[in-house]
């Protein structure tokens, strides 16, 4: 604290710490410059930091004592002026109390608190924090039984099972309080119009979804609302709740809502699907006039993939693969996954395995590449396709006497499960290498007898 008369001892400066009036007699707020000063000095930098941690979690109470242990000689000095008595040991116990009327009758002029939050931060009141996030809670969980209660579904038995699920599985982070309150009545809204027989009448994913919030996206994949509406429904048929796009997809028919199945394409070039019905016929003819073909979830609803028996469908990660496959008239079927792949190519995919295609997949030769690598190989048994470490090492060394510009190798290490010895050389050499890089040697494989 400021000093009335500081006076030199022992290359130290002692500190008086006894308040004195200003001489205009004017009480002045917060603290003075040089009692700020010498609060804010290193002797005193651990206590003011336990001490704003105990009155944060204690509701912002000057009660109680805190220990300090291992005081320095600076720490030690520091704390007899602050306490206005010698302190001789290595440990210092503080009475909070005792402090909070020290600082009041000192130059401070400010209570305990009052000097944290000059020295600022400001303090937080945890426990009223605390306690205002679990009133917030029960406010979300109140309303959502008002609102069930005032629909028609109340006298259901699955709502109470609903609710049960929702309270154990909480609100998302990053949901505030006000928005749950205003999910959770959508959802009800939603449902009550889904499982009303009365107006059981087929709508679009899109267009219920404008009902219930205004944009046609609210009941998109992935948006808390569609998970609300999405378990809702399947306890009220008792069915399970779906793990997976294609489950999803059939639960809103099961409630005559119909997803978007024709906006995202799976990018496909030579499948000759066995059948005589179009979609069939219409693959086939555009196999043999070496055409790529893009099928939306609702072709692979409708299409019989019945390929040829061991048909080998070779996989890979960019578009310019098929390009460059149409090009040349190759003869293999080809997939591509455009990228990570999307549901509609993991469908597609799952459709083809279950008549007994194998896979062979190719993609890009950086981490992200060698990760989506691993999860094809891994789901469908797929064989490596010029994905070896050697593969790796050739191309590299060819593009590099090529004179072409080397992509550096960013972003984390990720092991090849088909190959261990990948990783390493991939790291050694530094290089990423994109399938573009290995065309001719790609399409050439294509091109071979079926």
């Amino acid at each position: 604290m400021p000093p009335r008369s500081p006076c030199a001892r022992g290359g130290h400066v002692a500190l008086h710490l006894e308040r004195s009036a200003p001489a205009s007699g004017i009480r002045m707020t917060g603290l003075p410059a040089a009692t700020r000063d010498w609060l804010a000095g290193p002797g005193l930098t651990r206590l003011w930091g336990a001490m704003r941690k105990r009155l944060e979690g204690n509701g912002v109470q000057a009660t109680g004592s805190l220990r300090l242990t291992a005081v320095s000689n600076q720490e030690r000095n520091d704390l007899s002026l602050l306490l206005g008595k010698p302190l001789t040991g290595i440990d210092v116990t503080v009475r909070l109390d005792a402090l909070d009327a020290r600082l009041r009758t000192s130059a401070a002029g400010l209570g305990l608190r009052e000097v944290l939050d000059e020295l600022g931060p400001p303090l937080t009141d945890r426990r009223a924090a605390r306690a205002g996030v679990a009133a917030q809670r029960r406010h979300v969980w109140s309303s959502l039984t008002s609102s069930l209660d005032a629909s028609p579904l109340a006298a259901q038995e699955w709502t109470r099972q609903w609710s049960d699920v929702l309270r154990r599985t909480g609100i998302p982070r990053g949901v505030t309080p006000e928005a749950a309150v205003q999910t959770l009545q959508q959802a009800v809204r939603v449902l009550t119009v889904l499982l009303d027989p009365e107006r059981n009448a087929a709508r679009g994913r899109g267009e219920l979804a404008a009902m219930a919030t205004g944009s046609a996206h609210g009941l998109d994949d992935g948006t808390w609302l569609a998970r609300l509406v999405q378990r809702g429904v399947a306890l009220a048929h008792g069915t399970e709740f779906p793990s997976n796009a294609a489950g999803r997809r059939a639960l809103w028919r099961l409630v005559s809502v119909t997803p978007d199945e024709v906006s995202s394409t799976v990018l496909t070039y030579g499948l000759r699907p066995i059948g005589e019905g179009w979609r069939e016929r219409s693959l086939r003819e555009r196999a043999a006039h070496h055409a790529e073909t893009h099928l939306t979830p609702r072709d692979l609803l409708d299409v019989h993939l019945q390929l040829p028996a061991g048909t080998v469908v070779h996989i890979c990660e960019n578009p310019r693969v098929v390009e460059a496959a149409a090009d040349a008239a190759c003869a293999k079927p080809l997939v591509c996954t455009s990228g990570s792949a999307a549901t509609v190519v993991l469908t597609l995919l799952d459709a083809l395995a279950t008549t007994g295609c194998r896979f062979a997949y190719h993609g890009d030769f950086d981490w992200p590449g060698i990760a989506l690598a691993n999860r094809i190989i891994r789901r469908y048994k797929a064989l490596p396709w010029r994905m070896g470490a050697e593969d790796y090492e050739r191309l590299a060394t060819h593009s590099q006497a090529e004179g072409i510009p080397q992509l550096p190798l960013d972003g984390r290490t990720v092991s090849a499960d088909w190959d261990p010895g990948l990783a390493p050389a991939m790291t050694a050499l530094g290089v990423a290498l994109h399938e573009e890089a290995t065309l001719d040697l790609l399409v050439d494989d294509l091109s071979g007898q079926m």
